[in-house]
């Protein structure tokens, strides 16, 4: 009979352990004990959850299938109460018993709660409106209670209150951070660093109250404010308390095992004095240090594995250099080692620019990197982290360790990386792992991903990923199969997909999933290409799903990196009135708008505007959109033409409008940006537009096609030259649908053009070569005729927290486990 082993704890850290012990041949009879009534997620990932970026799907890395198909016993939702230590059994709140052989606790950390006055109510719980972020549970009860609620303050400026403001703007209009400590994050930074961190965030839109103790929660039956220690009183009616976490180990210690900070382990990650009881993760207490970062629990959950399956008698835990990079609020931060120097003969280099955001330290002993901080800029952070880790020699002149000077910048090859390099901190992956997974016959990008989870959490290292699998592939990495698929989560190329769903008649983003995905898993990553082909595919008869949309494109605006929006009313061709002029400034006056550009575009874009004011400028502007979001038809840019220009030999201001008034909104793979000019000079840019027309002698026009001024520069490629501007319009929409139904998702079209062909193009738009022009035609005049302009149709919130003030997206990679 297999030895029975009992893991207490369906967290990172214990199930990382019975994976690792799977993977030496397994040999035990497996339960596990979960308090959650879920399978096992990345925790790290909740942030993503509360600031509404990422599915609560997908932050599941075993579902409970995994469990089944592996012969493992799970309990959900239940809680061990004892263990008897002597009968070799634990209890269960329930009553039930389970003996063990060896016996794993994996019960990690709680969030620490201060006891501050009114932050409990006896008997039942936390105050109304006082959350804990700890769980997937605490971040759903905080999701539905912010989106009713305006303001919040968040108690605890570390990382995890720091994610936990960044989140809550996404559901609320204000959200102050309030911290005990000088500085932000003072775990990690020094008090420059910490500093310039504050400066970054606060220009998020995030208030910061540092030196503050909170003394009390106000309000008799829901919050109403927090008072501090200095008498001032913060209004608010959402608490979140992010003050740090404590080991959760208050079954090993009423079972009488050693217990400081954490449960005391050896090398081994043994109970003291105790032989066959163990503990890993958060809730263990090794050498004196616990640890709240991924990459030291991923070794733990090694070590031990291999002391269980007697794979290697001899392996042992000797701690963890900690080093971590993560993105906070936005901002780059890299902290390893020592904050700053200890001793009188420690180097330190510090740069501080804090207009930019930067800041930069290093400290150097005996000639090895013993510490370093980086915030803002990371861009060294491969080098320093191997130095670190590894004892590299330093260059001589050590502002190298902080900037590149001449030459490529020095980076880190994939060869050059340590096998146990960790690649992926969200989910523990190392080099090694990597190459072992493409050794085993695993060769494509995508299945190394899908193997290893590498990648799967916040993403930031799918670049390295891709370079150690072509690297370890020895140059013959694989094509991945879903190279070819529209979006990632359906697997059909273009015309397949399409045809798919016209055949079932698949008319919401839902259905397509349902359909045509095997157990009809939805990637929220696919859901906005669907819902662009969708509606492109049926027009009006497109089943709109608002959880199918881009931030962009649920408020009809265009989020920028502060949170506010960027309003762009139409103006066709460019071309203006007094009226419009304004009425423009008076809104931008009366609502004070900090900034009012003109676009390249021929636009005026009012800048700033915070989300809950978008309905009444939209109204008080009294204009179309002007589309400058999303993946649509945007602009029409114009010369000013033969009316007035003496080199003009064609209107293009007149054609310029009519372009835009026909294909105003439409939607694309990419968005689509045009232009017309009246002469050869080319004074509108005509020939780098997606589709430019250009005015030649004998009142003829020049079209061109797959044309880029941006971050790539292309000269369009001619398409065709006729003789009326009626013929002008008809090849652009027929063009336009060409390009809708057959380009890739994000696809440009200078991309799409050099890769079709013009020659190919020519025959389709132009000779209609394939019988396929009237077909264009009518779907485009169906697309036409099924116009709405989105500012008049969205004067009312579809939610009540639509138009509240939301911010980017908070990506935090490698992250402490919460």
């Amino acid at each position: 009979m297999a030895p029975r082993l009992v893991v207490i704890g369906n967290g990172m850290a214990g199930v990382r352990t019975v994976e690792e012990i799977l993977a030496r041949g397994g040999g035990f009879e497996i339960t596990v004990f979960g308090d959650e009534p879920y399978g096992n997620y990345n925790r790290i990932m909740l942030s993503n959850v509360l600031a509404g970026v990422q599915d609560e799907a997908g932050i599941f890395l075993n579902d409970l299938s995994w469990y089944a198909d592996n012969a493992i016993t799970l309990h959900t939702g239940t809680r061990i109460a004892r263990i008897d230590r002597f009968a070799k059994q634990v209890y269960a709140e329930d009553g039930s018993a389970t003996a063990y052989d060896k016996l794993i606790i994996a019960t990690g950390s709680r969030a620490f709660v201060p006891p501050i006055p009114g932050i409990h109510r006896p008997g039942r719980g936390y105050h109304q409106g006082v959350f804990a972020f700890r769980t997937l549970d605490d971040t759903r009860a905080m999701i539905r209670y912010a989106r009713e609620h305006e303001r919040a303050v968040v108690i605890g400026g570390g990382l995890l209150g720091l994610e936990a403001a960044r989140g809550l703007q996404n559901h609320l209009g204000h959200v102050t951070l309030v911290h005990a400590a000088g500085h932000l994050m003072n775990a990690q930074l020094d008090a420059q660093g910490g500093a310039i961190l504050r400066r970054s965030v606060e220009q998020l839109g995030i208030d910061i109250v540092t030196g503050a103790h909170t003394t009390e929660i106000l309000g008799k039956h829901e919050v109403t404010g927090v008072r501090l220690k200095d008498g001032r009183v913060l209004d608010c009616d959402v608490v979140v308390v992010a003050a740090g976490i404590r080991a959760n180990a208050t079954v090993a210690e009423t079972a009488g095992l050693v217990v400081e900070r954490g449960i005391v382990v050896d090398d081994q990650m043994r109970a003291q004095d105790e032989p066959d009881i163990y503990a890993v993760g958060e809730c263990a207490q090794h050498r004196g240090e616990t640890y709240g970062l991924v990459a030291p629990l991923w070794e733990q959950a090694k070590v031990l594995a291999d002391h269980l399956t007697g794979r290697d008698p001899h392996a042992a835990y000797h701690g963890s250099r900690v080093a971590t990079k993560l993105k906070v609020a936005g901002v780059d931060v890299a902290a390893m080692g020592v904050k700053e120097a200890e001793r009188d003969d420690d180097e330190t280099l510090v740069f501080s620019e804090p207009r930019k955001g930067i800041y930069k330290s290093v400290v150097i002993r005996d000639g090895r990197l013993i510490g370093a901080t980086l915030v803002g800029d990371v861009s060294k952070v491969a080098f320093l982290m191997q130095a670190f880790d590894r004892g590299l020699a330093l260059p001589e002149d050590r502002v190298e360790l902080m900037f590149d000077l001449g030459g490529p910048p020095a980076e880190v090859s994939a060869a050059e990386l340590a096998d146990d390099a960790q690649v992926c901190n969200c989910n523990g992956v190392s080099k090694a792992t990597i190459v072992q997974t493409v050794h085993g016959g695993c060769r494509t990008v995508s299945g190394v991903m899908d193997r290893t989870r590498a990648g799967k959490g916040c993403g930031t290292c799918k670049g390295l990923v891709q370079q150690i699998v072509e690297w370890a592939a020895g140059g013959e990495a694989e094509e991945d199969p879903g190279a070819s698929w529209y979006v990632p989560g359906v697997p059909m190329p273009k015309p397949e997909l399409m045809h798919a769903i016209r055949t079932h008649g698949l008319r919401s983003v839902s259905s397509v999933f349902a359909t045509l995905v095997p157990g009809g898993e939805e990637d929220a990553k696919s859901k906005m290409g669907l819902a662009s082909l969708l509606k492109m595919m049926w027009g009006a008869e497109y089943v709109d799903e608002r959880d199918a949309r881009f931030i962009n494109d649920r408020v009809h605006a265009n989020i920028q990196r502060d949170g506010t929006f960027s309003v762009v009313p139409q103006m066709k061709g460019g071309v203006t009135t007094p009226a419009q002029l304004r009425r423009i400034a008076e809104v931008a006056e009366r609502h004070d708008v900090p900034m009012v550009k003109l676009t390249g575009g021929q636009r005026i874009d009012l800048l700033g505007v915070p989300k809950e004011k978008l309905p009444q400028i939209w109204a008080e502007l009294d204009m179309p959109s002007g589309y400058a979001y999303g993946k649509s038809f945007r602009t029409v840019k114009t010369c000013v033409g033969s009316d007035y220009c003496r080199f003009g030999v064609g209107d293009s201001t007149a054609l310029g409008i009519a372009i835009e008034e026909r294909f105003q909104g439409i939607e694309g793979p990419g968005k689509m940006k045009l232009a017309v000019t009246g002469c050869p000079r080319n004074c509108a840019e005509a020939y780098v537009k997606d589709l430019g027309v250009v005015a030649v002698d004998g009142g003829r026009w020049e079209i061109y096609v797959g044309g880029a001024a941006g971050a790539h520069v292309r000269k369009g490629d001619l398409l065709a030259t006729v003789g009326s501007a009626d013929e002008v319009i008809t090849l652009t929409g027929r063009f336009l649908q060409y390009y809708r139904e057959n380009a890739n998702w994000l696809e440009r079209t200078y991309a799409f053009v050099p890769r079709v062909g013009i020659e190919h193009l020519r025959a389709i738009v132009v000779d209609d070569a394939e019988g396929l022009a009237a077909d264009l035609d009518a779907a485009m005049a169906a697309s036409v005729a099924g116009y709405r302009d989105p500012w008049k149709e969205r004067a009312e919130p579809v939610t009540p927290g639509q138009f509240r003030t939301s911010l980017p997206l908070v990506v935090l990679p490698q992250v402490p486990v919460r």
